[in-house]
Formats: structure tokens, sequence, C-alpha cells
């Protein structure tokens, strides 16, 4: 008894025995499985906000990645959230649908949390060290406490198990991701989802008393407990439910009902909102809008690249290839739809438009041209008119009905595609164009969804025979195309994201060629003068 004793005094009063490898992480840390060799190396819990702190720190003097797969806010979010995280605030995040909220705060759980040790079990992450030292050494003697604070420090299930297995308790190591709590506030979201409430099966099955701690089971503040919890969409909870949280951000602490019991979740709070939400006297009751230390606002990506990169990186796809003016022509579409006056933009246009459009053209692609040929599929121009079943946003200016909605839609996906075709055919010389609007003379050049590089009589390999000077323009861009792709790919792999959809491989190399041959037929019809025209059998003379 006189070593347990000496152990835990000697754990809580003195210096650690390790080299951390992030905050309060041990070195060899996966091998430290029983309370006994936590408390062999006097180990220190550190709290949540100063893990957050911390590793930030050791992230920044090493120009490691703070936020993996935030793209596009290096200028003003990054910094923000940066300077929040190193005064050890908590954050509310206020921005439109779409602009990674969410992401960002499962990025900082997921990255700058540490690993902390826990009772195997524990739905409150209960760490051994959070007990006080008499309480920890009772436990350890096979001793019942004799509780004289009303503060929970350990779950009774994990009492129970130091209890029964003293120093041989097994611990855990839980991530931060495992300690990361994202609520949606909906209106059906109550009180005791938040903070716990008194379980009428505990009281029953087990014969515990009503207002006794072995009958509460713990909400989702409890179980984010030296982690992260975040609500997101802040100002739909009523002021009662906000309410319930204001003592977590003030006090760091809340009771529930007529439980004599104090919680202390040691948490970083985040909440995001919609900007037109957030205001001083709208719909966050003032203190809790008072006491949430840092508000940052985030926006939608600044530049095509960055849309493109975002689309990339979260598109699910299967095995396909994205060619770069594709790729291009779905970050315009997106970018143009959020400064058309038509649309509702108080609403916001998400990049989930953009990422849903993608996913939807390589499945477009894969309908029309790939799966009876068995090859990978590669998105077209001319894929693209099925992209209107992802139209979502709101009308403003017009009556938000679906056909108004589709005719928006139709002229932005148009002006999309004509921008990015003129982009790879308006400097090309004046002879050559001539030389081309000559070659469609009496002839037509015809092209459709389900048309190939090489398979029957009008393949396009097969009609090109007949105009070598559009054959000519097209190899010339072929190469600019190509030198774009490897742009890309160089571009997403500095900021890791896969490059496999977008690496140009020689199986994918006929389908690539039929793509930009197509880009380029459209963007002569766009070119002024016009060099030939769109008809429902093909590419005509003007």
């Amino acid at each position: 008894m006189i070593e347990i004793t000496q152990l835990v005094k000697k754990c809580y009063d003195t210096a650690p025995k390790y080299t951390q490898v992030m905050a309060g992480v041990p070195e060899g840390y996966e091998d430290i499985k029983t309370i006994r060799d936590l408390l062999e190396i006097n180990f220190k819990l550190v709290n949540a906000k100063e893990q957050l702190r911390q590793n930030l720190i050791n992230i920044i003097k090493t120009d490691g990645q703070k936020y993996p797969e935030i793209i596009g806010y290096d200028d003003d979010v990054i910094p923000a959230l940066d300077r929040a995280i190193l005064s050890c605030q908590d954050i509310f995040l206020i921005g439109q649908i779409g602009q990674a909220k969410t992401k960002l705060v499962e990025t900082i759980a997921k990255n700058l949390l540490s690993p902390i040790p826990v009772i195997e079990g524990s739905v409150t992450n209960d760490c051994p060290m959070d007990m006080p030292a008499d309480e920890l050494i009772a436990l350890l003697e096979g001793q019942q406490i004799n509780k004289t604070s009303p503060k929970f420090f350990t779950s009774p299930e994990s009492t129970e198990k130091i209890l029964d297995n003293q120093l041989d308790t097994k611990i855990v190591w839980a991530s931060g991701q495992d300690r990361y709590r994202y609520v949606l506030a909906t209106p059906d979201i109550s009180v005791k989802d938040l903070v716990g409430y008194i379980d009428a099966i505990k009281v029953a099955k087990k014969g515990a008393e009503m207002f006794k701690i072995d009958s509460y089971s713990p909400g989702q503040l409890m179980q984010a407990k030296h982690g992260i919890f975040c609500i997101d969409e802040l100002p739909v909870l009523d002021p009662r439910k906000q309410v319930a949280l204001l003592s977590v951000l003030q006090e760091g602490r809340y009771t529930t009902g007529s439980y004599p019991v104090v919680f202390e979740p040691k948490t970083a709070f985040f909440a995001t909102a919609n900007p037109i939400d957030y205001t001083h006297s709208g719909k966050i009751i003032e203190p809790l809008y008072d006491r949430l230390k840092s508000h940052i606002h985030t926006r939608y990506p600044k530049t095509i690249e960055d849309e493109m990169l975002i689309i990339l990186q979260e598109a699910k796809t299967p095995d396909c290839f994205i060619p770069v003016f594709v790729l291009k022509t779905m970050a315009r579409l997106v970018q143009k739809a959020r400064t058309t006056p038509e649309i509702n933009q108080s609403k916001g246009v998400s990049v989930r438009l953009g990422i849903h459009g993608l996913e939807l053209l390589v499945g477009e692609s894969e309908r029309t041209r790939t799966i009876h040929r068995k090859t990978i599929p590669v998105p077209r121009h001319s894929d693209m008119y099925c992209l209107a079943q992802i139209a979502k946003f709101e009308l403003s200016e017009i009556d938000d009905t679906l056909e108004n909605r589709q005719k928006v839609f139709g002229e932005l996906l148009e002006s999309a595609i004509k921008e990015t075709c003129l982009e790879y055919v308006q400097s090309v010389d004046v002879s050559t164009l001539d030389a081309i609007r000559q070659e469609f003379s009496e002839k037509t050049f015809r092209t459709s969804q389900k048309s190939v590089w090489t398979d029957g009589e009008h393949s396009y390999e097969n009609q090109l025979q007949n105009f070598s000077n559009l054959r000519s323009l097209l190899d010339s861009i072929l190469e600019r195309m190509r030198q774009e792709q490897a742009g890309l790919e160089h571009k997403a792999g500095t900021v890791k994201i896969s490059v496999r959809s977008i690496k140009l491989a020689e199986k994918t190399t006929s389908e690539f060629k039929s793509a930009v041959l197509e880009a380029i037929l459209d963007g002569l019809c766009f070119v002024t003068p016009k060099v030939i025209s769109k008809k429902e059998t093909g590419y005509v003379a003007t």
C-alpha cells in the first residue's frame, strides 16, 4: 500500500521521465498500456487547448502542414486560426454553405490534438490523471472512494475497472479524432443531448438511485472531454439550449438537472454559423456571442486554380482520367454562379456544386462510352448537359422555378465552356483559322457523346484524314494540354492531393484526344469571326 501511495505521489509531484513526440505524448507511447506504466513515467496530462497550441507551434517550427486538405485560405483564414489557437481561444467560424467550416474543425482535431491515455472502454475519455491523487490511491488500494467533491472525474464504469484491476487497469490511447464530437444544431436537439440525462434503464437495471452519478448517461459535451466539441449552425439552437453551453464557455463546467455533480468537459469549443444568422441581437444570445472569443469569417475560393484543386480533392470518383480543361470549366461554372445576380447570393453557392458535378461527369462518361468498351472514363464538354441535375441554388430576381433555374444554369454552363475553349484557340494565327475554314467547305465533322477516337467510319481519327489543318492544330494544342496536365499534377502533389485521376496514361490517350478535339471544335465556333458552326449533325462551315 505504501508503494502505491509513493508511486502516485511521485507521479503527481515530480517532472515527467519521458521525451515528448507531441504535446503530452511520451516517445514509444504505444507500449504504455496500464495505469502502472503511466505512473512509472510520471505521466502528465496536457489539456486540449494547450495540446492544440503546442502542436501548432511545433508544426510552424518545422514548416509542416498545419491544416492538411484546406486549400486557398493561406492569406486570411489560416493566420486568424493560428492566432486563435495560439491564444487558447474558443472559435466561432462564420461562412456560407460549402466553405469548409466543419472540415477545418475536423482537420484541427485530427492534426493538432495529441493522443491521450484513457481507461479502456471509457465513453467520457477518462484519464486516470483526471482524478485527485488521494482518490486514485484509494481506488488502486481497492477502497471505495468517500467523495468529498461534487466534481465528476471518472465515470462509474471506469471507477469499477480501477477497483477491479488496480495498477493493471488497461488504458488505450485515444486519438484527437476519437475525441472530436460534431453536433448539427437542429430544432429537435435537446439539452439532454448536450449535457446528458438520468438514464431510466440504468436506474431500473442497476438499482441506481435516481440522483446518483451511476444513473447518468453522458451527453455530447462529456463525450468530447479532453477533445473538441463542434456545434454546427449554432443560431438554430433556441436560447434555452444556448444557455446550457454558456457556463461551459464562461467557467469550463456545467451542471445538469438535479444532479449534485459538477461536470468539466475540458474541451476546446468550436461553433459555426451562416452570415445571414450572425448578428449581435439576432439568433445567438448576447452572452454566448460575447464569450466565443475569436470570430473568424471564411469565404469561397478566390481563384480558378484553388476551386479546381478543391473539386479534385473532394470528388469521390472511380478509376478515371480528368482532363485539365474539363476541371477548369467545372471550376469556372461554380465561380460564375457565385457572381450572377439571378442567383440568391445570400444563401451562397457551395463548392459542392463543382464536386458533385465532377462526380456526375465521370458517371456520364462511364454510362455513354466506357462500360461496354471496358475503358477508363474520360469526361468531355459534351457530357456536361447532364449537370442540370446538380443546379442546387436559389434564384432571387426571377421566379425560382425548375425551368428558370435550368435556363440560368444552361447560360452559365455555356459561358464557362466558351471561356475555357477560347483560352486554347483565340491565339491561333489567322492563316491557320482561314485554312481550317476552307477545309470545312461542304464537309461535316460528326461528333457525339458516344464517338471515340478509333472505332468505325465516323471515328475521330478517320474523319481527321479529311481535315489536315485541324489535325495540325489538334497536335499543337494537345502538347499544350499535356503540359498543363503535368502542371496540375505537380500542383496537386504539392498540396498532398492524389494525382491518380489526372495522371495521363497510355490507356487514356485516345479518349483524351477525343475530349481535346471536341473542345477545339467548340472553340472554333466561339472565335470572332466564327470559323465553323455547330449543327445537330456535327460541325460545318459557317
